[in-house]
């Protein structure tokens, strides 16, 4: 099993400001057994309010500077943070997680896919 956190502000769809990873994205990876949540600089009552939101049952939701309590709380095959500031890195690296940076879309207009270790996550390769 694997473990993907993802920032909200400037990562997720619904970040304000408005990130490139589609909440389509989330819902796959949880279709796929992956263990899901945030960690973010929204308190922790808000991500739960958005994952409720979202009606996406979220593993767990932490300050971004709380992401090695998750590491310490999950056992997992990989641990992957999705964010895209050098904060979300700075976090991430030092919790012992991979960073994969949040970026734009790629200029062939396939969207933005996640590459998790030997998966890779994309709303076009699930349809």
């Amino acid at each position: 099993m694997k473990l993907v956190s993802f920032d909200i502000d400037g990562t997720l769809e619904v970040g304000d400001p408005p990130g490139v990873v589609s909440i389509a994205l989330v819902r796959l990876a949880k279709r796929r057994g992956y263990l899901v949540g945030s960690c973010s600089d929204r308190p922790v009552a808000y991500q739960q309010e958005l994952w409720r939101r979202l009606e996406i049952a979220a593993d767990f939701t932490v300050l971004k500077h709380r992401l090695a309590d998750v590491k310490a709380l999950f056992a997992a095959a990989a641990y992957f943070h999705v964010g895209d500031t050098d904060v979300d890195a700075f976090y991430a690296i030092e919790a012992g997680f991979s960073f994969l940076r949040a970026r734009a879309p790629r200029l062939d207009g396939l969207p933005f896919s996640l590459q998790l270790g030997d998966d890779v996550l994309a709303e076009h390769l699930d349809r």
